[in-house]
């Protein structure tokens, strides 16, 4: 039976929870996820967890906040006024919204707080410092 390896497009169930064992993200109910190992298009840890797999073998990893998302940055949590907000926007918290930031970049912010004054953004991805658990079974490789 053939092991994955690098260069190979993969097909792959997987669920991810934190730490407290709620589930962020999983394929249950969807298409399995497909990419190539080695392509850089997901967290690295997860890449090399299928190096060296067969189809139909399972395994369960932990990826620490460092290799995942890295660190959440304080300096990435800003507080707008809420006068600032257009009268139709009406900011949510957990609503991600894109800003346009003084160099013409957009960024995408995730509202975490709301009062009467302001609105409190947060730039970090929403897995930044936390640990990740990632149940995966290779189901395929495609090529």
């Amino acid at each position: 039976m053939a092991q994955a390896k690098q260069g190979d497009c993969v097909k792959v169930d997987y669920t991810g929870k934190l730490k407290d064992g709620s589930v962020f993200d999983t394929s249950e109910n969807r298409e399995p996820l497909e990419f190539t190992i080695g392509g850089g298009q997901i967290i690295p840890d997860f890449e090399l967890a299928v190096l060296g797999m067969n189809p139909g073998d399972s395994k369960t990893i932990d990826v620490p906040a460092a290799r995942a998302y890295g660190p959440h940055h304080e300096d990435m949590v800003i507080s707008v006024d809420r006068k600032q907000f257009p009268e139709d926007i009406s900011p949510e918290v957990g609503e991600q919204l894109e800003i346009r930031q003084s160099g013409g970049q957009s960024a995408v912010v995730t509202v975490t707080e709301v009062n009467d004054e302001s609105v409190i953004l947060d730039a970090n991805h929403p897995l930044a410092g936390k640990d990740l658990i990632f149940d995966i079974q290779l189901v395929e490789i495609c090529c």
